[in-house]
């Protein structure tokens, strides 16, 4: 029993030092972007981009499409979650900041240890980040197409263009396929994708009027 706590602080111990690392100095590699470069046996496409090299209206679009309270919560956000619950759990209630610690510290994946890590991790990300780097790190590591991550890899891929020169449409259809990067295209969208993008358009509009960008805007 004391082994196991004293692994248990170990790792706690270690995790906690890999969120002030990160908060500087960039995830060089996640465990989805491993496994998928496994898979398809060569290494996946991504590079790095810092926040003030990507269009301000991608950073806009991925908070409008994924999570529109993300400026105005503490890592979870509660009435989603209510939202959610009364739904059935039909409808996902995960933040930004949850996603970016689980494609960051986890794994993919539904089992309870996975959700437990994530959501004693996920304030203490909120606490030393910024909001600004949360949604930074999140748009270099989340998978757009297969083998392809990040937003600068995705706007080439998709669109030959860099990630600062995505235009609101390509910022928009990016933002869209997220949930689905296997699934969906931003370069041959589907109807879905097409009314998806519009809805996000104008979201990421409304966040920018209302003031929901302020904790990201640089």
């Amino acid at each position: 029993m004391a082994q196991l706590l004293r692994l248990a602080l170990v790792m706690a111990a270690l995790l906690l030092l890999l969120v002030i690392l990160f908060k500087a100095v960039n995830p060089p590699v996640t465990y989805t972007m491993w496994s998928e470069g496994k898979r398809l046996g060569s290494p996946v496409d991504h590079s790095w981009v810092d926040a003030d090299d990507i269009a301000p209206v991608m950073l806009r679009a991925v908070v409008a499409a994924e999570d529109a309270n993300f400026c105005t919560h503490w890592g979870f956000d509660m009435k989603a979650i209510r939202a959610a619950i009364e739904e059935g759990g039909n409808r996902g209630a995960s933040t930004l900041s949850q996603q970016t610690v689980k494609n960051v510290y986890l794994w993919q994946g539904r089992n309870w240890l996975r959700k437990a890590l994530e959501a004693l991790l996920t304030p203490v990300v909120e606490a030393v980040w910024s909001k600004r780097r949360i949604l930074e790190v999140y748009l270099n590591i989340a998978e757009f197409d297969e083998g392809v991550f990040g937003v600068a890899a995705a706007a080439r891929h998709y669109f030959g263009v860099s990630a600062i020169n995505l235009s609101p449409t390509q910022s928009a259809r990016l933002a869209a396929i997220l949930p689905d990067p296997k699934g969906r295209s931003a370069s041959n969208p589907s109807n879905f994708v097409r009314k998806r993008s519009s809805q996000i358009i104008s979201g990421a509009a409304t966040i920018k009027a209302d003031g929901r960008a302020a904790c990201f805007e640089g």
